[in-house]
Formats: C-alpha cells, sequence, structure tokens
C-alpha cells in the first residue's frame, strides 16, 4: 500500500483514503494529504500522469495567445511551480476545473506528469467561475462556461432550479447570454449586458423546464439584435462607424428608466424595445453624439 505524508497527524475520512488509493492504481503519486487553511478540508497533492487530466467538459475554450505567452514564460524558468485544481468523477479520469492553460502548456511540452490538488468533493468542479482565475474572463466566456454547465445539470440534477446554482451561475443573465453566443460567437453581450442585467433573474421551474424559457428568452434578444443590426446598417450608410454605436442606440431605446424601482417583465422589456428600434429615427443621430457617449460609459466586453 502506498503511503504519504498526512498533515495534521490524524487519520484522513475514508473517502479521501479511498481517492488516494485510487490515485496510486491510476498511475498517479500521492505525494501529501492535508487539510486547507480556510474550511479544514481534505485536500491531496499529487504528481498525476498527463494524459489522464482533461479540463472539465462545460468550461471555456483555451486562448492560443495565452498559452503561448505562458509557455515561453515556463520555458524561460525552466520549471513549473503552480500546481492545478483537480476533481475526479470517477476512476481514471481527472478534470480540472482551474487549471486548463498550465495543463496544456504542460502538455506542449512534453511533460509526463502534471502537479496537482485534488479535491474530493468533485461537486466542486461547478465552482468553476469562483475558481478559474488564472486568466480573467469576458463576458462571452463566462456566458460560455455557464451555458456548459447548464446543460451538463440538466442531465445530472433535472430536479434542481437555477436558484439552486446561483453562486456556480452567478449572474442569471450569463445562461441567457451563452444561449446566443452558443448559435454567434460574435454576438455584442456588452451591449445587452445593461439592460439583462436588470431584467433577467433566477428561474423557478426545474432546469429542463427552465432551459426552455431561456431559449424563449434568448429568442427575443436576437430578435432585437436583428432589429438594432438593421439600425446599425442605416447609421452607417450616414458615416456613422463606431465601436460604440450599439450601446448608443440601445441606451436611446431601452424601456428601463434608472430611476424605476419596478421594472418590467424580460418579455414586456425586450418587445418594448424591440418596438423602439422598428421606430427609431436615424436622421437625427451625430457621430459626436455617439463618440462622447462613449466616452462617458465605456462599452462592457464582449
Amino acid at each position: 500500500m502506498a503511503t504519504w505524508t498526512t498533515f495534521p497527524n490524524k487519520e484522513p475520512p475514508r473517502n479521501v483514503r479511498a481517492l488516494a488509493e485510487q490515485v496510486e492504481r491510476d498511475g498517479g503519486h500521492v505525494l501529501a494529504v492535508f487539510c486547507e487553511p480556510i474550511g479544514d478540508h481534505w485536500h491531496l497533492l499529487c504528481l498525476l500522469p498527463m494524459d489522464r487530466v482533461e479540463a472539465t467538459p462545460f468550461q471555456r475554450d483555451l486562448s492560443p495567445t495565452h498559452v503561448k505567452r505562458l509557455q515561453e514564460v515556463v520555458r524561460k524558468l525552466d520549471r513549473f511551480v503552480d500546481p492545478i485544481v483537480i476533481v475526479s468523477p470517477k476512476p481514471g479520469q481527472y478534470w480540472t476545473p482551474n487549471g486548463n492553460h498550465r495543463r496544456a502548456v504542460l502538455e506542449k511540452l512534453k511533460g509526463k506528469f502534471i502537479p496537482a490538488i485534488v479535491i474530493p468533493e468533485a461537486t466542486v468542479a461547478y465552482q468553476i467561475l469562483a475558481l478559474n482565475t488564472e486568466k480573467a474572463h469576458n463576458v462571452k466566456e463566462k456566458s460560455l462556461e455557464v451555458i456548459r454547465m447548464y446543460r451538463t445539470l440538466v442531465t445530472e440534477t433535472p430536479r434542481a432550479t437555477e436558484e439552486d446554482y446561483t453562486f456556480q451561475f452567478e449572474s442569471a443573465h450569463f445562461i441567457t447570454l451563452g444561449l446566443l453566443y452558443e448559435k454567434n460567437r460574435r454576438f455584442a453581450g456588452g451591449a445587452f449586458t445593461p439592460i439583462l442585467r436588470r431584467v433577467d433573474k433566477f428561474l423557478k421551474a426545474t432546469l429542463p423546464k427552465a432551459l426552455e424559457e431561456r431559449e424563449e428568452r434568448a429568442g427575443l434578444v436576437r430578435t432585437v439584435d436583428e432589429l438594432l443590426s438593421d439600425v446599425v446598417a442605416k447609421l452607417r450608410t450616414r458615416g456613422i462607424r463606431h465601436p460604440f454605436v450599439k450601446n448608443y442606440v440601445l441606451a436611446r431605446t431601452t424601456p428601463l428608466s434608472r430611476a424605476r424601482k419596478t421594472l418590467p417583465s424580460f418579455e414586456v422589456t425586450f418587445k418594448k424595445l424591440a418596438e423602439n428600434l422598428e421606430h427609431f429615427d436615424v436622421a437625427g443621430i451625430r457621430y459626436e453624439d455617439v463618440a462622447r457617449s462613449a466616452i462617458m460609459v465605456a462599452p462592457s466586453g464582449g
């Protein structure tokens, strides 16, 4: 039987010992079993075989630029110093919710093992937005992670509701935006975020049923985006080309008043927004107006 250092000097619970033995059977090496300093939870410090480790199936895509930059740094240091976080959904399989860029770098550098902190509770993988801090998310990356996670949970916990996963999803509007980005990676999520943040709330229905309503909400936003694109095209024919133009038009047509305490529903908001866009008069808009607004309110990342 394999041996490892234990801290504090007490016997780890059965599930932790079983996980340590599993790691050894899977070709890894357990270096230590320890209690982390905040919640006193048991973790394992291990060297895991590279071919056993992969990203969680619902996280964001790798950034080739970030991988290349990180690879150059690791090669220059000539050492790998940051263990990745790992959970094991089943024997022989190891997921990293926080460390896929580092995993990819070590793979490119032909590393046979990867240092990892293995967490016995596999559900921690669903804390991905809170855990993944190695590269800041933009709106698209967050939204795609959330909808991928959502689709997994629809199957794994069909009786749960969105409200059961508010921490994991972080904000309801990321779910709707995720559906939109799935269909169109160039969707202007940053322009719609100020409106969605205010009217898109977590649904009380079970996840499979809630997903149907999410699809309807995404459809409403998609309709508005098509009308918005028509307005932007008209402005371009008048020579008004500015990266903030979508944000500007939405700010001029939103039915939401900043001072309103009682907001209209999601459906009412986007149907009224669609109506306002259909009647939007581009004749009175000047480039200077758009540019001035861009300075006053910087656009959100998309």
